[in-house]
């Protein structure tokens, strides 16, 4: 599983848990795996490189609910 993935494992997680993705920035989701992923960070990073990202990835953030994510015109 890439970094990636498991960021978007980890939001999924959150959001089923809190109903939210309004994460703080120094939170930290663990996986049912043990890994431990830096979301808070995670997100903040995927949101400023947001025009380096793939349509899919784009596509992953924006099905869990993240309106920066959502590519235009693919609404």
């Amino acid at each position: 599983m890439s970094a990636f993935e498991r960021g978007v494992a980890a939001l999924a997680q959150y959001k089923a848990r809190t109903g939210s993705v309004k994460v703080p920035r120094g939170h930290v989701e663990a996986l049912p795996d043990g890994t431990e992923v830096k979301l808070g960070v995670f997100l903040s990073n995927s949101k400023s490189r947001r025009t380096k990202l793939t349509v899919d990835k784009l596509a992953a953030l924006a099905g869990l609910g993240l309106e920066w994510a959502v590519v235009e015109g693919a609404a």
